[in-house]
């Protein structure tokens, strides 16, 4: 019955916050906090990763049911690959395992999944897993579900400036050709709009070298919870912020058409949350 329940009020609270503004249609999450959530439950690591992967599923159902675009998940950094090698073997293993695990279920409901990052660092039966998930879903219309694997922000800008450093040296374009537009082209992100929303678990106030050049506009939203405490509620609380959050881009208030002039304060957003609660 609990369950039920539980379920119920997800329903209602999805269909109230698809009622009542702006769904985001991107939304990045660092998914920050596995490892202190397990050492709290006096658990290894790996335990708070597995647990991790929950909160993943519950997520990617969720957003495809608010129908959010896009969610693109911070899920190993090229940084990461710094950390004792049994955790990352742990990782990979369990990239794998999920996987294999999810991949009819996401297939089934439309969602098309995508990688961004370095694939060859992958080790090879990742690589296998991955490509074929992308290989899978990529007529899929509906929620698209993008990993960061190997992924850092300063990585993927390299890149794109060797790109384009190649193709000046071969006269393919002029140093005047260079622009914001032709920068996000040659990123690994071209194919997908840039964040609206983005969400970082478990309290930390960094970026962590992601999507360095594509949250340039969006919107933060730092949650307390560690990512394997993060579910259906928590991203609820998170979209309703952006929902009462004015949007800008650079211009003043008077200049958006329909809005009323006035971003709401940091003490009424503070108010809205808890009597949401």
């Amino acid at each position: 019955m609990a369950r039920s329940n539980r379920k119920a009020d997800i329903s209602a609270a999805i269909d109230a916050l698809k009622s009542d503004g702006t769904i985001p249609g991107h939304i990045a999450i660092i998914m920050d906090g596995n490892g202190r959530w397990a050492k709290s439950h006096g658990k290894n690591r790996v335990f708070g990763h597995r647990e991790g992967v929950r909160s993943v599923r519950e997520i990617v159902e969720s957003c495809a049911k608010l129908d959010v675009k896009y969610l693109t998940l911070y899920t190993f950094s090229t940084e990461n690959w710094n950390r004792p090698r049994d955790e990352v073997s742990t990782l990979m293993r369990l990239l794998v395992s999920s996987l294999r695990q999810e991949l009819d279920n996401l297939h089934r409901n439309n969602v098309r999944f995508m990688m961004i990052g370095e694939l060859t660092r992958l080790p090879a039966e990742a690589q296998r897993e991955v490509t074929r998930a992308m290989e899978l879903t990529s007529a899929n219309t509906g929620l698209t579900l993008n990993l960061a694997l190997s992924y850092s922000g300063r990585w993927d800008i390299v890149r794109a400036v060797r790109k384009i450093a190649l193709e000046a040296r071969s006269g393919k374009i002029s140093p005047e050709d260079v622009d914001e537009k032709l920068i996000s082209s040659c990123l690994s992100t071209a194919a997908l709009p840039d964040p609206d929303l983005l969400i970082r678990t478990s309290g930390e106030l960094r970026l962590s070298n992601f999507l360095l050049w594509e949250l340039a506009y969006t919107e933060l939203y730092i949650s307390e919870c560690y990512w394997p405490e993060f579910r259906t509620h928590e991203l609820c609380e998170a979209i309703r912020s952006f929902q009462q959050r004015e949007r800008r881009f650079g211009k003043v208030s008077e200049q958006l058409e329909g809005k009323a002039g006035r971003r709401k304060s940091v003490k009424e957003e503070l108010i809205n949350a808890i009597t949401s609660i």
